[in-house]
């Protein structure tokens, strides 16, 4: 980026649509923890009111399946908030749809389909690198 203005990256215009791309985005997954914290209470709640041997109750299994399983989706959940609040900051900044590994512009197509991405697809697919290897 040859100016030093915080939001040099992207023109005015683009950046309010991101901004409003990410908030809807965010609104979304809110909503979607909000539905899934209600089942996993839900799911705790109706445990609670009978004596559940997970391990020798023949519904016990699968009931302790569905708790895992919201419970994993509720965290994917969190986790895809945190990332779209991490995206919002890089736009305030001036480096939202810059690649963090290699720098390079990440192209459009990938942000519009995932607009909280923070790597290129080429960065992306290289996977996290460990210390000690190049």
């Amino acid at each position: 980026m040859s100016d030093s203005s915080p939001h040099a990256a992207l023109p005015p215009v683009e950046r309010e649509s991101v901004r409003q791309r990410l908030a809807a985005e965010s609104a979304g997954t809110s909503a979607q923890i909000a539905a899934l914290s209600r089942e996993f209470d839900g799911i705790v709640e109706a445990n609670a009111l009978v004596a559940i041997d997970d391990e020798h109750d023949p519904e016990g299994a699968s009931t302790a399946f569905e708790r895992a399983h919201v419970a994993a989706l509720l965290a994917q959940a969190r986790d895809h908030l945190a990332e779209l609040d991490r995206a919002l900051e890089r736009l305030e900044r001036g480096d939202y749809g810059r690649c963090k590994g290699c720098g390079e512009p990440i192209p459009a197509e990938r942000l519009e389909v995932r607009p909280a991405a923070s790597t290129c697809v080429r960065c992306a697919a290289a996977g996290p690198r460990r210390p000690g290897r190049a």
